[in-house]
């Protein structure tokens, strides 16, 4: 009798991409508690949207592409790229905007390049960096977040509901009485119009250490990051390597002018810092492959984040530099891959 050998390796490990989506999608869910708790339960409605979106448009482009659809609806990826484009987007986003922005990720950055483990740019970042570029206005209609020492005008669940389907606000409100900038934004705005750090971070929308509730939705972020990097579903390179490089960089501009410049803690503890560094930035398809190449890469991405964040056109660029660095990693491998054994470069 004959008996096939399999080809090494001959240990299989008990992990696959469905039970890695499932651990990040759980990672997320304090992040999506306390974003829900500060502005209100549309970044729900936006996730259900965009899930549905996502869904749809992966099985049509499976249906397109000749490849079984169970297998790919059911591995969770289409949903989490849904989930960390509606965290990106104003809770009170009209409709159109997640289900286009979700329908271009997955059918364009994901599937025009051949699918999970073949798309070269995160699909997330794609839909939002698309979304932001056409629809600057619509992007920058964030409510204020719970707490502040204002008189604030609450939607109900229906209202809510209603003006993310129809695009419009209940004839009682208008959009400036229910919008507020985010903190990044606000920061740059004032310091435009000549105020100093300390004039400029006096607005109710600033917090203790960064942005009015974004302390705490990135506190939350930070704890799922630091349950993947426990359970190893990520590793450590990446993360600290970006907000290092964030940290670094603020820290010497804070130094060399603190009248001029927000100091490390800010950038942490407002934007999407920390969302970035764990959950977006680690995508293993789109980021570099080796130790030292995601050392490179996680810099690369939080030096571009403060640079366009200070002296850009947008107040938060973690979507550009992350999808700049994306750009990068052919070139960032063909330098810090290790060299096989018995081959010469």
């Amino acid at each position: 009798m004959t008996f096939g050998t399999a080809p090494a390796p001959h240990v299989v490990a008990h992990t696959g991409v469905a039970r890695v989506m499932r651990i990040v999608i759980y990672a997320l869910v304090p992040t999506v508690v306390l974003h829900v708790a500060f502005f209100g339960v549309g970044l729900l409605v936006q996730i259900a949207l965009g899930s549905v979106t996502a869904l749809i448009a992966e099985a049509v482009a499976l249906r397109l592409r000749r490849k079984p659809v169970a297998p790919f609806l059911t591995d969770g990826s289409a949903i989490l790229t849904a989930i960390l484009l509606a965290l990106c987007l104003p809770p009170l986003a009209p409709w159109w905007l997640i289900v286009s922005g979700t329908a271009f990720a997955i059918l364009l950055a994901k599937h025009l390049y051949g699918g999970l483990g073949a798309n070269p740019f995160n699909p997330a970042m794609v839909g939002y960096a698309v979304l932001l570029v056409s629809f600057p206005v619509q992007l920058l209609q964030w409510l204020p977040p719970a707490g502040m020492e204002i008189e604030q005008v609450k939607l109900t669940v229906g209202e809510t509901l209603s003006t993310i389907l129809t695009g419009s606000l209940p004839s009682r409100l208008t959009w400036d009485a229910v919008t507020s900038p985010t903190p990044l934004d606000a920061l740059r705005t004032n310091l435009n119009m000549g105020m100093t750090m300390a004039e400029a971070q006096a607005a109710p929308i600033f917090g203790t250490w960064g942005g009015r509730g974004w302390e705490w939705i990135n506190l939350a972020t930070l704890a799922g990051g630091i349950a993947l990097l426990a359970l190893r579903v990520i590793r450590w390179h990446i993360p600290v390597a970006m907000l290092s490089a964030i940290v670094v960089c603020a820290s010497f501009m804070y130094v060399v002018d603190p009248g001029a410049y927000a100091g490390p803690i800010f950038h942490l503890t407002s934007g999407a810092s920390v969302l970035g560094a764990f959950f977006i930035a680690t995508d293993p398809i789109s980021a570099a492959t080796s130790d030292r190449g995601r050392l490179i890469y996680g810099a690369g991405i939080g030096l571009l984040t403060y640079v366009i964040r200070t002296w850009g056109g947008y107040p938060d660029g973690v979507a550009f530099a992350v999808l700049l660095m994306n750009l990068s990693v052919p070139l960032i491998d063909r330098y810090t891959i290790p060299r096989i054994y018995g081959h010469a470069r």
